[in-house]
């Protein structure tokens, strides 16, 4: 399933680094930056990470909320928000719910062996709970200018 722009965002509920229920609907109101990411410490989820840390201010001036989803487990993005200082909640998805709700758990191939993973894509999601914006083609390393363009 394919979302487009101007659809409502995918109701989700997943657990937080502390294991806390997190849902879309606690955001209404507010813009949401839901950036979907292969692994936590890896080099290019490392570098999206930090991007959105470094500007996590200019996120809240402008009214966003950062959430970041994977497929590890909460103890792991624990460590992984304590090494980097990472002002946001991570979700772990460890069952691909909230990643199949919004068509990012895909098949993927490296080195001629396939297998299902996380396409890195980051939906922006307005006040309403409507997608205003997807990005596909993630540059890891500057992906808060693709955001507040």
């Amino acid at each position: 399933m394919k979302l487009e722009i101007g659809q409502a965002a995918p109701a989700f509920y997943a657990l937080n680094q502390n294991s806390e229920t997190v849902s879309l609907d606690q955001f209404t109101g507010k813009k949401v930056v839901l950036y979907f990411y292969p692994k936590d410490d890896t080099p290019g989820c490392t570098a999206e990470a930090c991007d959105l840390r470094d500007n996590h201010n200019r996120f809240l001036e402008a009214g966003y909320v950062v959430l970041g989803v994977s497929p590890d487990d909460a103890k792991k993005h624990q460590k992984f928000i304590a090494k980097f200082e990472l002002p946001f909640d991570l979700l772990a998805d460890t069952d691909q719910a909230v990643a199949n709700a919004y068509g990012v758990w895909v098949e993927k191939s490296m080195y001629g062996r396939k297998y299902m993973g996380i396409a890195r894509t980051t939906f922006i999601i307005d006040e309403n709970g409507i997608i205003s914006d997807i990005i596909e083609k993630v540059d890891t390393k500057a992906h808060t200018k693709q955001i507040l363009n």
